[in-house]
């Protein structure tokens, strides 16, 4: 779960780390009140993405009348697939030295692994050589580790002293608040001296987001993706279809631009499906998971979401062999959906390859109505090449 970037100073803050003094516009009324005392500022666009600077989403003003104008320029535009409708104005600092500071999990070591580099800013990773050490979770970390690491990199005097600080109460952010990557670039060293984090980049745990219920409910961060798309009313409504019904489990719905329509197994099964339909040519039209015995009612209505979306021509119901999920319920919902959007399921089901658990029942009712299946001897990526192929199975 990403953090806009004011987020993720307001956490830095919390911590200790010094962070600009920003305002937050959301609408041009907000202008009037932001930093209007102090001059020249930044104007930052807050979007779930980086390579703002580059994109022009980063402006400076040296006025109130440049000021207005860079807000209203940048509300608005687009970065990464994101539309701009806040920006950060904060005083524009005087910088003398730029670092990298970061945090972020090490799959390999099972470690969280703390990483510095003499040089930040936006071109980081062409910069100079990034250093890394990893640290316990348990007990909380302590300074003497990044300190060994900060020196290895060649920090002395107060600027060791200082960076040893600034490193610890990241590190403990980073834990405190669940996170997979908490990083500040730049670390700006001001004329004047101070440290300040001029930008933050913070990712946190979804599965530990029970634990930060204040900043779920402040930020509304139920309603944000996790992996910083921002979600169609498509993928929201198959949201909304899973959580009104106990039964099953209707997997996160990702909306692409299509013709065929998947209702795949999960897990491995779910991947291997949607890979074989690109690799047979296919152009897939969602994405979505499906298991744990989902009511038919569950079914009907995704199978409905998808085949109502504009371009969406068929249907293909695919999974691996299933013990903990009904055949015939699942087939009953399909057909159910097309019926319920007057389409014929014979024409609009392009494979059904759900076999297991009541599978003769379920075959039953898709013989009915003329949909054509295939059984366990027809492999996952066999069925897809049929789907595309229009040869379809038994009936």
């Amino acid at each position: 779960m990403r953090l806009y970037e004011h987020e993720a100073k307001e956490l830095l803050d919390r911590v200790g780390i010094s962070v600009p003094a920003g305002r937050l516009i959301t609408d041009e009324g907000d202008v009037n009140g932001a930093v209007t005392d102090v001059f020249p500022v930044a104007v930052k666009s807050q979007v779930l993405t980086g390579g703002r600077m580059k994109a022009g989403g980063i402006a400076f003003a040296a006025d109130q009348a440049e000021l207005r104008a860079a807000v209203a320029r940048l509300r608005g535009m687009r970065i990464g697939g994101f539309t701009v409708d806040k920006v950060l104005v904060e005083p524009k600092s005087a910088v003398v030295e730029e670092h990298y500071l970061g945090v972020t999990y090490d799959p390999t070591a099972k470690a969280p692994v703390a990483l510095y580099s003499h040089a930040g800013g936006i071109d980081v990773e062409q910069g100079e050589a990034i250093h890394s050490a990893t640290f316990p979770l348990v007990p909380a970390p302590a300074g003497f580790r990044f300190k060994e690491l900060l020196s290895g990199a060649g920090v002395t005097g107060s600027r060791l002293t200082k960076l040893t600080d600034i490193m610890t109460r990241l590190a403990q952010a980073f834990v405190a608040y669940d996170c997979t990557l908490a990083e500040i670039n730049p670390l700006a060293v001001t004329e004047a001296g101070a440290f300040v984090a001029l930008d933050a980049h913070i990712d946190l745990d979804d599965d530990a987001l029970y634990r930060q219920r204040g900043l779920v409910t402040g930020w509304g961060l139920a309603d944000r993706d996790s992996d910083a798309r921002q979600r169609s009313d498509f993928e929201r409504q198959a949201e909304e279809i899973d959580a009104a019904d106990h039964r099953g489990v209707a997997g996160r719905m990702v909306a692409f631009e299509g013709s065929l329509g998947l209702l795949i197994g999960g897990g491995g099964a779910s991947l291997t499906a949607f890979d074989a339909v690109r690799r047979h040519g296919g152009t897939p039209a969602n994405y979505c998971e499906i298991g744990g015995n989902p009511s038919v009612w569950k079914v009907k209505e995704l199978t409905k979401l998808i085949m109502g979306r504009e371009g969406v021509e068929k249907l293909a119901v695919i999974m691996n062999v299933v013990s903990n999920t009904r055949v015939d319920l699942v087939a009953r919902g399909v057909v159910k959906g097309m019926l319920e959007l007057g389409l014929d399921p014979a024409e609009r089901v392009a494979i059904f390859r759900v076999p297991g658990a009541w599978e003769d029942d379920g075959f039953a009712i898709l013989r009915k109505y003329g949909v054509p299946f295939v059984d366990r001897t027809v492999s996952i990526d066999e069925a897809a090449r049929r789907a595309l192929a229009g040869q379809g199975g038994a009936s």
